[in-house]
C-alpha cells in the first residue's frame, strides 16, 4: 500500500467511524476528487455499505454529458447503481456558482430522498477548505464563515458527509495514479472567472511563506473549535434569557445587552434562521445594523423577520410581507414549520392571518401578542372566510403547533 493510499483509507476510516450507514450516496462529477473518494470508500466499506453513485449535469458544458456517461461506466464496472442528474434551472443571471451550488445540494438531496439513502458523501478536500477559507477573508467573513465546511451538514434532511477535507488534492491523485484510474479534468478550474479559481491560484503563491493547503484546512480545523464553545456559550445564554411564544422569539433585552457582542450576533442570527427556515443567515453589516438598533430600542425589519419591543424583551417574529403569499394545503407544512391539526376541513386552506384575519378575532389581544407578529400567524381558510387563527386566540378545536417543537431553537444552537 503506498502513502497516499493510506492517507486516504485512514481518513476515509476515521470518518466514518462514527456515522450508522446502510445505504451511502456518492456524488461523483468524474475529476480527481470525487473519483477517488469513490474508489476509497469501496475499498474501506466493501459490502457493508450499500453504495449509490450520483453525477450532477448542470447543463453548462457541452462536455458534460459525456462526463456524466464516463461516470456512470466506471460505476458499472464496480457493478454500482449510477444515477445522472440534470438542472436546467440556470437564466443567465445572479452568481453562476453559487446557484449552481445550490442547486446540486437540491438535486442530490431528492435522489437521496428516493433511494433511501442515509448520507451523501462528497470529495470536499483540504485544498477546497484552504481555498474557501482565503475566499472567506476577502469577504472578511467572521469565526463561522473562517471556520469552513463542516465535516458533517444537513440540507433538506439529508445528512452530507464530507469525509476528506484532511486529505489534500496531490494526495488523492497520487492515489488515483498509483492504482492506473484516470479522471476528468473539468476545463472550467482554469476559469480565473470564478472566484474560487483565483484562490486556488493564490494558494499556490503562498508556499514560500510556509502557507500550505494542508496548513489553511488545519486552520479551519482549529477555528471551528472555537465555534463550538462559542455555540455552547450562546446556548447556555439562550436557556437563561429567551422564552418562545407561538414561534416567536421573546427575549430579555438588558441580559441580551450584556452580553459580548458576539453572542449577541449568534443568538440574533440563530433566531432569523430558526423563525425564517433559510439556509443562509443574512451577512454581517445589516446584522451588525440590527444589534445597534436593537440597543436603541429601534424597530428592525431584516431577513424576513421583525424586532419588535416591549417593555422588558424584544420579540423576534416573521414579517407578514415575507408570508402573505404563502399558501398550503391543510395537512401540509406551512411556512416550512406551522401545521395546523383539528376536525377535517374539506377544501380548506392555510394562508397568513392578515389584516382582514385579524380584524375577525376580537379576543386577539388577550394572546399578549402584537399585532405585527399575529397577522403573519398561519391561519385556516376556506375561501375568504376565515375558519380557525390559533395563534390569535380564535383556535377553537384547531392547534396550531411548530413542526420542530419550540425546544429545537436551544438544541439547534449546538448542532449548526
Amino acid at each position: 500500500m503506498t502513502e497516499s493510499e493510506a492517507v486516504i483509507l485512514r481518513a476515509l476510516e476515521t470518518a466514518l467511524a462514527d456515522q450508522s450507514l446502510e445505504k451511502l450516496g456518492v456524488a461523483v462529477s468524474g475529476g480527481s476528487d470525487s473519483t477517488a473518494l469513490l474508489y476509497g470508500l469501496q475499498a474501506v466499506l466493501g459490502d457493508r455499505v450499500q453504495l449509490f453513485v450520483a453525477t450532477v449535469d448542470h447543463g453548462l458544458r457541452l462536455e458534460a454529458a459525456a462526463e456524466a456517461e464516463a461516470v456512470a461506466a466506471s460505476a458499472a464496472a464496480l457493478s454500482l447503481r449510477h444515477d445522472t442528474l440534470k438542472w436546467t434551472g440556470w437564466d443567465g443571471a445572479g452568481n453562476l456558482q453559487d446557484q449552481a451550488r445550490r442547486a446540486r445540494y437540491g438535486l442530490l438531496a431528492k435522489w437521496a430522498g428516493v433511494h433511501g439513502l442515509d448520507a451523501v458523501a462528497l470529495g470536499h478536500t483540504a485544498d477546497d477548505q484552504a481555498e474557501t477559507l482565503l475566499m472567506r477573508l476577502g469577504r472578511s467573513s467572521g469565526i463561522d464563515g473562517l471556520s469552513g465546511m463542516a465535516p458533517v451538514r444537513e440540507v433538506d434532511g439529508v445528512r452530507f458527509l464530507r469525509p476528506l477535507l484532511g486529505v489534500t488534492r496531490a494526495e488523492l491523485r497520487a492515489y488515483l495514479t498509483g492504482r492506473g484510474i484516470g479522471w476528468i479534468d473539468d476545463p472550467s478550474n482554469e476559469n480565473e472567472n470564478f472566484t474560487r479559481i483565483r484562490a486556488r491560484r493564490a494558494l499556490g503563491e503562498l508556499g514560500d511563506l510556509g502557507i500550505s493547503a494542508r496548513g489553511l484546512a488545519d486552520v479551519t480545523a482549529n477555528l471551528a473549535e472555537a465555534r463550538e464553545a462559542l455555540a455552547y456559550f450562546a446556548h447556555d445564554a439562550a436557556c437563561a434569557l429567551v422564552r418562545i411564544d407561538g414561534g416567536d422569539v421573546l427575549v430579555d433585552i438588558a441580559g441580551f445587552i450584556a452580553l459580548p457582542a458576539e453572542t449577541q450576533r449568534r443568538l440574533l442570527v440563530h433566531a432569523f434562521g430558526w423563525i425564517n427556515q433559510r439556509a443562509y443567515p443574512p451577512r454581517r453589516a445589516p446584522v451588525g445594523d440590527a444589534l445597534a438598533a436593537i440597543a436603541e430600542k429601534r424597530p428592525v425589519t431584516l431577513a424576513g423577520c421583525r424586532v419588535l419591543h416591549e417593555s422588558d424583551s424584544f420579540r423576534i417574529c416573521r414579517e407578514f410581507n415575507a408570508v402573505r403569499d404563502e399558501v398550503c394545503a391543510v395537512d401540509g407544512l406551512w411556512d416550512g414549520r406551522w401545521r395546523i391539526t383539528g376536525d377535517g376541513l374539506e377544501g380548506g386552506e392555510i394562508r397568513p392571518l392578515g389584516e382582514a384575519g385579524l380584524a375577525q378575532c376580537p379576543t386577539w389581544r388577550e394572546t399578549g401578542r402584537p399585532h405585527a407578529a399575529l397577522i403573519a400567524t398561519p391561519a385556516l381558510w376556506q375561501g375568504g372566510e376565515l375558519v380557525a387563527a390559533p395563534l390569535a386566540g380564535a383556535g377553537g378545536s384547531w392547534r396550531a403547533d411548530l413542526s420542530s417543537g419550540a425546544e429545537s431553537f436551544y438544541t439547534t444552537l449546538l448542532s449548526h
